[in-house]
């Protein structure tokens, strides 16, 4: 019953070049690095056994292994974090149960979100993917309205049915709401947390396929099962308290710092 978690990271980033290697201030005042960070929430996770930041970039991977980190070099055809994480698979000398893709542009990634997102797909054994869905209060939504209006990518958003299968992902923000949201009420539209939880299986299927119209288009990649008739299990999970974002543009390391200081994190 092992999972293991992958970190793919990697510096060639098209609207943000270098970008792991970005330092964020903590509360405290300490600076480390986002690949490090990111490292660090991994490591909080209860039940994974290895944790490893995939690269093909020497500068990433001598920072993490400086750090302490498990590094796998990977090629550098790989064409996202997905693909990054099929090429860790067919490396390991043992098949885990579950891969757990935390993508490294997320520090803020609290550990009961990986570990619900695991309980979830083990609890539906017919699911070869899972991924993790934040419903988002009105000011959260108001942020990626913002972002949408002054042309940033921000955060992507997730449309699911009854079942919790998805039905599409998006970096607008779906679906449409025709009215105002309070800022601290919730609202129809679903944040989508950017981790994933793999069968084997379904991974080593993903990496033989063609990039899909939709994922080139949106620039998403778990798209692509969904293009091949691969249903992507919604598993939503509660912030607790916690304040979430990704790391996609320049302008977010400011926001990010503001959240840590607000949380308190060092």
């Amino acid at each position: 019953m092992s999972v293991v978690i992958v970190i793919p990271a990697r510096f060639a980033s098209s609207r943000y070049p270098g970008k792991p290697l970005v330092e964020l201030r903590g509360a405290d005042g300490t600076k480390r690095s986002l690949i490090r960070r990111s490292w660090d929430a991994a490591r909080q996770v209860a039940g994974v056994d290895r944790v490893i930041v995939a690269t093909d970039d020497s500068r990433i991977a001598d920072h993490a292994a400086g750090f302490g980190a498990e590094v796998a070099m990977t090629s550098t055809t790989c064409r996202n974090g997905t693909e990054r994480c099929a090429e860790v698979l067919a490396n390991l000398p043992d098949t885990p149960e579950i891969l757990v893709n935390l993508q490294g542009d997320a520090p803020l990634t609290p550990s009961w979100f990986v570990e619900d997102l695991v309980a979830g797909l083990r609890a539906a054994p017919g699911a070869e993917v899972a991924t993790p869905v934040l419903n988002c209060s009105g000011a959260m939504r108001a942020d990626l309205l913002a972002d949408r209006a002054a042309g940033r990518v921000g955060g992507t958003t997730a449309v699911f049915g009854a079942d919790g299968r998805a039905l599409y992902f998006s970096k607008e923000v779906l679906p449409f709401v025709p009215h105002d949201v309070a800022p601290d009420a919730a609202s129809p539209v679903f944040h989508h947390v950017g981790v994933y939880a793999y069968r084997p299986q379904a991974l080593a299927a993903y990496a033989g396929w063609p990039e899909g119209r939709l994922e080139k288009l949106e620039g998403l990649e778990q798209l692509r099962f969904l293009e091949h008739g691969r249903p992507v299990l919604c598993v939503e999970v509660e912030a607790r308290g916690r304040e979430f974002w990704e790391l996609n543009n320049p302008s977010d390391v400011e926001r990010i710092e503001s959240m840590m200081r607000r949380m308190g994190m060092g």
